[in-house]
């Protein structure tokens, strides 16, 4: 084990994670990008509606993006660190970020909404269709239960949410009275120029591997070393499905 690769993994476990920006881990990681275009769509959706609702904003990155937004226009967010991000960023475009539990209910009056925007946010299908109004649009990219499914098993882990499927949204939305009016699901590469780069991902994302750390997996990435001084680069697959539905009239 060469220290200096060690001290590296060190200092990526340590970097700091803020909202969903990955720009620590620029030139060293590729991410391949779905055939569709999430915020293009949420965008264009946008200008034709009186009242949002962007569920798991996140840092709100991707809302503020958005812009200009309708007047009401509201984002939840379910991680307390993220919650002060998104208010710094959305509350100068006058958006309310509201804080939520994990239960899936929705603090927002029946019908308040004409869309509502989810980019991989969990959801209940019964929640979002009480407070869209009728012939209101959902729009959902989500990330698939077996995504990453050769990476966690490196680490010898197993997915959480084996069972999230397009197929199961698409189910509970229909269940909840939906009209599905797309549905599209897509696999892509994931690419990993060094081993700090997927040490600083596993840490962002600490429901990848439970527990993730370098020293405690130390083997495992070392492992990993090896293989990418051989090959130069490790790739893993990604998948993601995106859904738009609407409630009827």
């Amino acid at each position: 084990m060469q220290q200096d690769l060690y001290e590296q993994w060190k200092k990526d476990e340590k970097a700091p994670f803020e909202g969903w920006d990955f720009s620590y881990l620029k030139d060293r990681w590729l991410e391949e990008q779905p055939p569709w275009y999430y915020k293009e769509t949420a965008k264009e959706l946008v200008k034709s509606v009186t009242a949002v609702l962007d569920m798991g904003t996140g840092g709100g990155e991707v809302l503020a993006s958005l812009v200009p937004l309708p007047k009401h226009t509201i984002a939840t967010e379910g991680y307390k660190l993220n919650v002060k991000m998104a208010q710094k960023r959305l509350e100068p475009l006058g958006v309310d970020v509201v804080a939520v539990d994990e239960s899936g209910k929705l603090p927002f009056a029946d019908k308040e909404f004409d869309l509502v925007l989810n980019r991989h946010g969990a959801f209940d299908g019964k929640e979002v269709y009480r407070v869209l109004k009728s012939n209101g649009i959902f729009l959902t990219q989500q990330v698939s239960g077996n995504n990453l499914d050769d990476l966690i098993q490196e680490f010898g882990s197993e997915s959480k949410f084996k069972s999230w499927s397009v197929n199961t949204a698409k189910q509970e939305l229909q269940d909840a009275g939906f009209k599905l009016t797309r549905a599209e699901e897509w696999s892509g590469k994931l690419v990993f120029k060094d081993i700090g780069a997927i040490v600083y991902f596993l840490k962002a994302i600490p429901w990848v591997v439970d527990g993730f750390s370098v020293d405690g997996y130390l083997s495992t990435l070392e492992r990993l070393q090896d293989k990418i001084n051989k090959d130069s680069e490790l790739v893993f697959t990604q998948t993601r499905f995106i859904i738009q539905a609407q409630k009827p009239l």
